[in-house]
């Protein structure tokens, strides 16, 4: 039973998905709804990313200096082991589990509450597609995600270079040196095509939880931690079909 629950949810999931482009509302109105979830989505994320970044920068840098205890061992490998760190991992997956916690939630409860409320049924008597006018401008607004990512990227670096040169574990050059060694450009690629993807999985997920759910009040709230776990599945399931696509030889 339990087979055919999951494998109608994701045939559900996947019919959403084609019905979303399905006659699209009016521009007017939709330029408006774009600009909205970009101030409630991407703007309003980024306080918190700059902060854990900032931090979890600095903390993977303080570790990794920790733990090269051989003198033998040159100190440019911390600068080096936090750009990989924070490029390859940190930065696309670990910062969108978090936004699925955060942009994930609120997605659902507010989808989830015109549903109880019965906004998205007086939405569909109106001629109005609901689901492009719900989940179409969460899409476009998610294209902008990736450079909540690159400033992620960037704050990790910095606040690795912050602790591990005020710690007193390394040199300002030392650091830089292993920044620059050995460093493959297609790592920064492959982070971004892993973001796009993450971005579609973080506005489609959480609405498809919201728009379908059942009940009242309370259902919004299980709707939301339902939709987290789900959201954070899928994410890391996603991560490592991705990488072994595109790092495995």
């Amino acid at each position: 039973m339990m087979l055919i629950r999951y494998t109608s949810q994701i045939g559900r999931y996947f019919l959403m998905l084609q019905e979303i482009f399905k006659k699209p509302t009016k521009w007017s109105v939709m330029r408006t709804l774009i600009f909205k979830e970009i101030d409630d989505l991407i703007i309003d994320s980024l306080g918190i990313v700059c902060f854990i970044s900032f931090f979890v920068g600095g903390v993977v840098s303080i570790q990794t200096a920790l733990n090269l205890t051989n003198p033998l061992i040159p100190k440019y490998l911390i600068g080096f082991a936090t750009r990989q760190s924070v490029i390859l991992e940190f930065a696309p997956t670990f910062i969108s589990i978090i936004m699925a916690g955060k942009m994930g939630s609120f997605i659902t409860s507010s989808i989830g509450t015109m549903r109880v409320t019965e906004q998205i049924d007086a939405l569909e008597v109106m001629g109005v597609n609901s689901l492009n006018y719900l989940v179409f401008p969460k899409l476009v607004a998610l294209l902008l995600y990736p450079f909540v990512i690159g400033i992620s990227m960037f704050l990790g670096i910095l606040g690795g270079w912050i602790a591990a040169v005020y710690g007193g574990f390394a040199s300002p050059s030392e650091f830089m040196t292993g920044i620059q060694t050995e460093f493959i450009p297609f790592h920064v690629t492959y982070a971004f095509i892993k973001t796009f993807v993450f971005a579609i999985i973080l506005a489609t997920i959480p609405s498809f939880h919201g728009y379908y759910m059942k009940g009242g009040a309370l259902e919004v709230g299980k709707a939301s931690t339902v939709s987290f776990v789900w959201t954070s599945v899928v994410i890391i399931l996603v991560n490592y079909i991705l990488t072994q696509l595109l790092l495995a030889k």
